[in-house]
């Protein structure tokens, strides 16, 4: 709803926040920092959940005589489609960027492609290796950070894009994942 609510407020206008981010960070993707935010945010966007979904896809048919993890892989896949999903939001805002660039503002894709495939880590972590959940959450919770710094040093979101993706994954991420009964995240009962 948050997500829902920002995009409305937000569509037609720049925030407060969005003009002081955007004049503190003015002008750095014209530098040679600029340059290498540029490579850091080409990894870490949309290619991110192509890539994971197929490497989901790898597991489960290496995983198929596991039906336990073939099933939790499937329904990670759909969770991580999902909320990759969040981006379609862009053509019902049709917010202006900060300057001229390609595409629609709101939600942030590069941030919502970073943070579906940190929700869809965090998830499977926690039904198949609980010992790395932790790890998972602090690394998914760095990488959206990183994306979302990047996307705003460059000057091609405003702060509240990269906060409404951010919210609009978290938001879809768990109601799909409890629609497809993997929250609350369980463990492996191994038979004796």
């Amino acid at each position: 709803m948050t997500f829902l609510l920002l995009g409305y407020l937000v569509r037609d206008s720049a925030w407060s926040l969005d003009l002081a981010v955007s004049d503190i960070t003015g002008g750095i993707w014209q530098t040679t920092a600029g340059t290498v935010i540029w490579v850091v945010s080409d990894i870490l966007g949309p290619v991110q959940p192509i890539v994971w979904f197929f490497v989901l896809a790898i597991a489960a048919v290496r995983a198929r005589r596991d039906a336990f993890v073939v099933n939790v892989l499937l329904r990670c896949m759909v969770l991580l489609a999902a909320c990759r999903a969040v981006s379609l939001f862009k053509g019902v805002y049709e917010r202006v960027r900060p300057r001229d660039y390609v595409d629609f503002s709101y939600p942030s894709g590069h941030v919502v492609s970073m943070a579906s495939v940190a929700f869809t880590g965090i998830v499977l972590c926690g039904w198949l290796a609980r010992h790395l959940l932790r790890k998972a959450i602090a690394l998914g919770v760095t990488l959206v950070v990183i994306s979302a710094a990047c996307r705003v040093l460059l000057d091609v979101h405003w702060f509240t894009d990269v906060l409404g993706g951010t919210l609009g994954v978290t938001a879809v991420g768990l109601l799909v994942a409890a629609a497809l009964r993997l929250i609350p995240l369980r463990e492996r009962r191994v038979s004796p």
